[in-house]
Protein backbone atom coordinates (compact mmCIF):
# COMPACT_ATOMS: atom_id res chain seq x y z
CA UNK A 1 0.00 0.00 0.00
CA UNK A 2 1.44 3.10 -1.08
CA UNK A 3 1.97 6.32 0.18
CA UNK A 4 -0.18 8.36 -2.24
CA UNK A 5 -2.16 11.17 -0.82
CA UNK A 6 -3.23 14.25 -2.53
CA UNK A 7 -2.20 16.52 0.06
CA UNK A 8 0.80 14.67 0.99
CA UNK A 9 1.90 14.62 -2.35
CA UNK A 10 0.77 18.27 -3.52
CA UNK A 11 3.09 18.95 -0.40
CA UNK A 12 6.01 17.90 -1.83
CA UNK A 13 5.11 18.97 -5.46
CA UNK A 14 5.09 22.47 -3.68
CA UNK A 15 7.99 22.34 -2.63
CA UNK A 16 9.90 21.22 -5.70
CA UNK A 17 8.36 22.80 -8.01
CA UNK A 18 11.13 25.33 -8.57
CA UNK A 19 13.34 22.36 -9.20
CA UNK A 20 10.95 20.89 -12.07
CA UNK A 21 11.34 22.59 -15.09
CA UNK A 22 7.58 21.76 -15.86
CA UNK A 23 4.44 24.01 -17.43
CA UNK A 24 0.69 24.24 -15.73
CA UNK A 25 -1.33 21.15 -17.45
CA UNK A 26 -4.27 20.26 -15.57
CA UNK A 27 -5.60 18.02 -18.38
CA UNK A 28 -1.85 16.64 -18.46
CA UNK A 29 -1.85 16.41 -14.51
CA UNK A 30 -5.10 14.30 -14.17
CA UNK A 31 -4.05 11.95 -16.93
CA UNK A 32 -0.83 11.07 -15.14
CA UNK A 33 -2.26 10.80 -11.73
CA UNK A 34 -5.22 8.45 -13.33
CA UNK A 35 -2.20 6.13 -14.92
CA UNK A 36 -0.05 6.71 -11.10
CA UNK A 37 -3.45 5.07 -9.18
CA UNK A 38 -4.16 2.31 -11.94
CA UNK A 39 -0.26 1.54 -11.56
CA UNK A 40 -0.61 0.57 -7.38
CA UNK A 41 -3.87 -0.72 -7.51
CA UNK A 42 -1.98 -3.51 -10.22
CA UNK A 43 0.93 -3.59 -7.45
CA UNK A 44 -1.37 -4.54 -5.08
CA UNK A 45 -3.03 -7.19 -7.11
CA UNK A 46 0.29 -8.40 -7.54
CA UNK A 47 1.51 -8.90 -4.34
CA UNK A 48 -1.87 -10.31 -3.07
CA UNK A 49 -1.18 -12.91 -5.63
CA UNK A 50 2.32 -13.56 -4.78
CA UNK A 51 1.83 -14.22 -0.68
CA UNK A 52 0.24 -17.18 -0.39
CA UNK A 53 3.60 -18.65 -2.05
CA UNK A 54 6.42 -16.19 -0.47
CA UNK A 55 4.90 -14.37 2.59
CA UNK A 56 4.78 -10.96 3.81
CA UNK A 57 8.35 -10.72 5.07
CA UNK A 58 9.63 -12.02 1.51
CA UNK A 59 7.05 -9.40 -0.68
CA UNK A 60 8.41 -6.22 1.59
CA UNK A 61 11.64 -7.43 0.86
CA UNK A 62 11.70 -7.78 -2.82
CA UNK A 63 9.11 -4.32 -3.18
CA UNK A 64 11.87 -2.44 -1.41
CA UNK A 65 14.76 -3.82 -3.67
CA UNK A 66 13.18 -3.15 -7.24
CA UNK A 67 10.95 -0.20 -5.94
CA UNK A 68 14.39 1.21 -5.07
CA UNK A 69 15.87 0.55 -8.87
CA UNK A 70 12.84 2.21 -10.63
CA UNK A 71 13.26 5.52 -8.56
CA UNK A 72 16.45 5.83 -9.51
CA UNK A 73 15.99 5.09 -12.75
CA UNK A 74 13.44 7.69 -13.47
CA UNK A 75 15.15 10.20 -11.22
CA UNK A 76 18.76 9.48 -12.69
CA UNK A 77 19.91 9.39 -9.64
CA UNK A 78 19.39 12.84 -8.39
CA UNK A 79 17.79 14.32 -4.99
CA UNK A 80 18.00 10.94 -3.59
CA UNK A 81 20.14 12.33 -0.90
CA UNK A 82 17.53 12.68 2.35
CA UNK A 83 17.78 16.39 4.48
CA UNK A 84 16.12 15.67 7.52
CA UNK A 85 17.11 12.10 8.21
CA UNK A 86 15.89 11.08 11.60
CA UNK A 87 12.23 12.49 10.48
CA UNK A 88 12.34 10.06 7.01
CA UNK A 89 13.32 7.48 8.85
CA UNK A 90 10.75 7.54 11.77
CA UNK A 91 8.13 7.94 8.75
CA UNK A 92 9.61 5.51 6.34
CA UNK A 93 9.65 2.64 9.68
CA UNK A 94 5.74 3.66 10.37
CA UNK A 95 4.98 3.27 6.88
CA UNK A 96 6.37 -0.28 6.85
CA UNK A 97 3.93 -0.90 9.23
CA UNK A 98 1.40 0.28 7.39
CA UNK A 99 2.71 -1.94 4.76
CA UNK A 100 2.65 -5.37 6.94
CA UNK A 101 -1.09 -4.82 7.75
CA UNK A 102 -2.33 -4.66 4.40
CA UNK A 103 0.05 -7.51 3.13
CA UNK A 104 -1.32 -9.73 6.25
CA UNK A 105 -4.95 -8.68 5.61
CA UNK A 106 -4.41 -9.99 2.16
CA UNK A 107 -2.34 -12.87 2.81
CA UNK A 108 -5.65 -13.77 5.21
CA UNK A 109 -7.94 -13.47 2.03
CA UNK A 110 -9.25 -10.13 2.74
CA UNK A 111 -10.35 -8.89 -0.06
CA UNK A 112 -8.59 -5.88 -2.17
CA UNK A 113 -11.64 -3.59 -2.66
CA UNK A 114 -12.86 -4.01 0.40
CA UNK A 115 -9.28 -3.28 1.63
CA UNK A 116 -9.41 -0.13 -0.24
CA UNK A 117 -12.67 0.61 1.17
CA UNK A 118 -11.68 0.49 4.96
CA UNK A 119 -8.42 2.72 3.70
CA UNK A 120 -10.42 5.24 2.41
CA UNK A 121 -11.14 6.39 6.19
CA UNK A 122 -7.38 7.89 5.31
CA UNK A 123 -8.05 11.34 4.52
CA UNK A 124 -10.63 11.79 7.30
CA UNK A 125 -7.93 10.74 10.06
CA UNK A 126 -5.58 12.77 8.41
CA UNK A 127 -7.88 16.02 8.94
CA UNK A 128 -8.25 14.80 12.79
CA UNK A 129 -4.56 14.76 12.87
CA UNK A 130 -3.83 17.99 10.96
CA UNK A 131 -5.63 19.88 14.19
CA UNK A 132 -2.86 18.91 16.84
CA UNK A 133 0.12 18.04 14.33
CA UNK A 134 -0.30 21.01 12.33
CA UNK A 135 -2.20 23.20 14.11
CA UNK A 136 -4.99 23.64 11.34
CA UNK A 137 -8.66 24.89 12.76
CA UNK A 138 -11.44 22.64 12.01
CA UNK A 139 -14.72 24.24 11.50
CA UNK A 140 -18.13 22.32 12.61
CA UNK A 141 -19.01 21.88 8.72
CA UNK A 142 -15.67 19.76 8.34
CA UNK A 143 -16.12 18.07 11.79
CA UNK A 144 -19.76 16.99 11.22
CA UNK A 145 -18.79 15.41 7.33
CA UNK A 146 -15.66 14.09 8.90
CA UNK A 147 -18.40 11.92 11.74
CA UNK A 148 -20.04 11.24 8.60
CA UNK A 149 -17.22 9.49 6.95
CA UNK A 150 -16.37 7.23 9.84
CA UNK A 151 -20.63 6.28 10.27
CA UNK A 152 -19.70 5.39 6.38
CA UNK A 153 -16.80 3.14 7.76
CA UNK A 154 -18.78 1.57 9.91
CA UNK A 155 -21.56 0.62 7.11
CA UNK A 156 -18.45 -1.07 5.73
CA UNK A 157 -17.44 -3.31 8.55
CA UNK A 158 -20.85 -4.08 9.31
CA UNK A 159 -21.26 -5.96 12.00
CA UNK A 160 -21.82 -9.90 11.56
CA UNK A 161 -20.84 -8.66 7.45
CA UNK A 162 -18.08 -9.76 5.20
CA UNK A 163 -15.51 -7.41 6.12
CA UNK A 164 -16.22 -7.84 9.83
CA UNK A 165 -13.30 -9.39 10.75
CA UNK A 166 -10.13 -8.72 13.21
CA UNK A 167 -7.93 -7.63 9.92
CA UNK A 168 -10.79 -4.76 9.45
CA UNK A 169 -9.52 -3.57 12.68
CA UNK A 170 -5.44 -3.88 11.80
CA UNK A 171 -6.70 -1.95 8.49
CA UNK A 172 -8.11 1.01 10.42
CA UNK A 173 -5.03 0.94 12.57
CA UNK A 174 -2.97 1.36 9.72
CA UNK A 175 -4.87 4.06 7.78
CA UNK A 176 -4.47 5.64 10.94
CA UNK A 177 -0.59 5.43 10.69
CA UNK A 178 -0.58 5.96 6.91
CA UNK A 179 -2.63 9.52 8.15
CA UNK A 180 -0.02 10.05 10.08
CA UNK A 181 2.53 9.52 7.68
CA UNK A 182 0.98 11.90 5.03
CA UNK A 183 1.27 15.11 7.66
CA UNK A 184 5.18 13.94 8.21
CA UNK A 185 5.50 14.23 4.23
CA UNK A 186 3.91 17.44 4.53
CA UNK A 187 6.49 18.87 7.27
CA UNK A 188 9.46 16.94 4.78
CA UNK A 189 8.15 18.20 1.55
CA UNK A 190 9.70 21.98 2.84
CA UNK A 191 13.52 19.74 2.95
CA UNK A 192 13.30 16.86 1.06
CA UNK A 193 13.11 16.30 -2.71
CA UNK A 194 9.90 13.99 -3.62
CA UNK A 195 12.08 11.32 -4.90
CA UNK A 196 14.36 11.02 -1.82
CA UNK A 197 10.82 10.87 -0.03
CA UNK A 198 9.81 8.01 -1.76
CA UNK A 199 12.93 6.36 -2.09
CA UNK A 200 13.80 6.30 1.90
CA UNK A 201 10.22 4.73 1.95
CA UNK A 202 11.27 1.53 -0.03
CA UNK A 203 14.86 1.59 1.06
CA UNK A 204 12.80 0.54 5.02
CA UNK A 205 11.07 -1.86 3.27
CA UNK A 206 14.62 -3.86 3.05
CA UNK A 207 15.73 -3.94 6.21
CA UNK A 208 12.43 -4.54 8.10
CA UNK A 209 11.85 -7.38 5.52
CA UNK A 210 14.62 -9.21 6.63
CA UNK A 211 13.81 -8.43 10.75
CA UNK A 212 10.87 -10.14 10.19
CA UNK A 213 11.58 -12.99 8.23
CA UNK A 214 11.46 -15.47 11.50
CA UNK A 215 8.02 -13.74 12.30
CA UNK A 216 6.81 -14.48 8.55
CA UNK A 217 8.81 -16.64 7.64
CA UNK A 218 9.42 -17.53 3.34
CA UNK A 219 6.39 -19.97 2.65
CA UNK A 220 8.37 -21.09 -0.38
CA UNK A 221 12.12 -21.74 -2.06
CA UNK A 222 14.65 -18.60 -1.63
CA UNK A 223 14.50 -17.69 -5.51
CA UNK A 224 10.41 -18.47 -6.52
CA UNK A 225 8.88 -20.09 -9.79
CA UNK A 226 9.11 -17.69 -12.50
CA UNK A 227 5.62 -16.37 -12.09
CA UNK A 228 6.07 -15.28 -8.98
CA UNK A 229 9.49 -13.81 -9.45
CA UNK A 230 7.49 -11.49 -12.40
CA UNK A 231 4.41 -10.67 -9.81
CA UNK A 232 7.33 -9.38 -7.08
CA UNK A 233 9.08 -7.71 -9.73
CA UNK A 234 6.24 -6.11 -10.78
CA UNK A 235 5.31 -5.29 -7.54
CA UNK A 236 8.70 -3.26 -6.74
CA UNK A 237 9.07 -1.31 -9.80
CA UNK A 238 5.24 -0.46 -10.32
CA UNK A 239 5.46 1.16 -6.55
CA UNK A 240 8.73 3.25 -7.78
CA UNK A 241 7.16 4.76 -10.99
CA UNK A 242 3.57 5.50 -9.14
CA UNK A 243 5.45 7.39 -6.87
CA UNK A 244 7.05 9.05 -9.35
CA UNK A 245 3.88 9.57 -11.31
CA UNK A 246 2.18 11.11 -8.38
CA UNK A 247 5.15 13.64 -7.67
CA UNK A 248 5.12 14.82 -11.53
CA UNK A 249 1.36 15.50 -11.60
CA UNK A 250 1.11 17.31 -8.78
CA UNK A 251 3.72 19.66 -9.69
CA UNK A 252 1.78 20.25 -13.17
CA UNK A 253 -1.52 20.78 -12.01
CA UNK A 254 -3.94 22.34 -9.01
CA UNK A 255 -4.54 19.81 -5.96
CA UNK A 256 -8.43 20.77 -6.07
CA UNK A 257 -8.35 18.93 -9.95
CA UNK A 258 -6.55 16.20 -8.90
CA UNK A 259 -7.26 15.39 -5.30
CA UNK A 260 -10.73 13.13 -5.95
CA UNK A 261 -8.99 10.58 -8.71
CA UNK A 262 -7.86 9.02 -5.18
CA UNK A 263 -10.54 7.14 -5.33
CA UNK A 264 -10.34 5.61 -7.94
CA UNK A 265 -8.25 2.82 -6.33
CA UNK A 266 -12.10 1.89 -4.88
CA UNK A 267 -12.88 1.23 -9.16
CA UNK A 268 -9.72 -0.39 -9.89
CA UNK A 269 -9.74 -2.57 -6.80
CA UNK A 270 -13.14 -3.80 -7.22
CA UNK A 271 -12.84 -4.40 -10.86
CA UNK A 272 -9.17 -6.08 -9.95
CA UNK A 273 -10.70 -8.33 -7.23
CA UNK A 274 -13.46 -9.30 -9.36
CA UNK A 275 -11.62 -10.43 -12.17
CA UNK A 276 -8.70 -12.01 -10.05
CA UNK A 277 -10.47 -13.72 -7.27
CA UNK A 278 -14.04 -13.17 -8.10
CA UNK A 279 -14.67 -11.05 -5.42
CA UNK A 280 -18.00 -9.55 -5.19
CA UNK A 281 -18.73 -6.29 -2.97
CA UNK A 282 -21.12 -6.66 -0.61
CA UNK A 283 -23.98 -3.67 -0.82
CA UNK A 284 -23.22 -2.26 2.22
CA UNK A 285 -19.82 -2.34 1.24
CA UNK A 286 -20.32 -0.30 -1.49
CA UNK A 287 -22.86 2.24 0.09
CA UNK A 288 -20.10 2.61 3.13
CA UNK A 289 -17.67 3.39 0.69
CA UNK A 290 -19.71 6.23 -1.39
CA UNK A 291 -20.37 7.39 1.99
CA UNK A 292 -16.56 8.00 2.67
CA UNK A 293 -15.54 9.53 -0.26
CA UNK A 294 -19.04 11.77 -0.16
CA UNK A 295 -17.43 13.13 3.38
CA UNK A 296 -13.55 13.07 2.00
CA UNK A 297 -14.40 15.03 -1.42
CA UNK A 298 -16.93 17.42 1.01
CA UNK A 299 -13.80 18.37 3.32
CA UNK A 300 -11.46 18.91 0.03
CA UNK A 301 -14.34 21.42 -1.13
CA UNK A 302 -14.15 23.05 2.12
CA UNK A 303 -10.36 23.14 2.96
CA UNK A 304 -10.49 24.74 -0.94
CA UNK A 305 -12.92 27.38 0.21
CA UNK A 306 -11.24 28.32 3.31
CA UNK A 307 -8.07 28.52 1.59
CA UNK A 308 -9.69 31.01 -0.84
CA UNK A 309 -11.08 33.27 2.13
CA UNK A 310 -7.67 33.21 3.59
CA UNK A 311 -6.34 34.31 0.25
CA UNK A 312 -8.73 37.08 -0.28
CA UNK A 313 -8.82 38.14 3.42
CA UNK A 314 -4.55 38.90 2.64
CA UNK A 315 -5.44 40.55 -0.36
CA UNK A 316 -7.74 43.08 1.14
CA UNK A 317 -5.46 43.68 4.31
CA UNK A 318 -2.65 44.46 2.16
CA UNK A 319 -4.71 46.83 -0.58
CA UNK A 320 -5.76 48.74 3.05
CA UNK A 321 -2.11 48.77 3.88
CA UNK A 322 -1.13 49.96 0.97
CA UNK A 323 -3.78 52.42 0.76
Amino acid sequence: MADRTPGATAGIARSSRPRLPLTQDTIKGIAIIALGYGVISGADAAVKWALPEVGVAVAMIWRGVFGMIAIAILSRGRGLVPVRRPLLALRSILHCAVTVAFYLAWFRGFPLGGSYAVNAAAPLMMTLLAIPLLGEKVGWRRWTSTCVGFVGVMVILQPGGELWRWEAGMLLAGAALLALTRIWTRVLARTDTPQAIAFALLAAHVPTGFLLLPVFPPLGPVIPAWDIALCLGFLGLANGCAHFLFARAFAIAPVSALAPYEYTTLLWGGMLGFLLWAEVPALNTLIGALIVMAAGLYNLHREHVRKREAEAAARNAAYGTVT
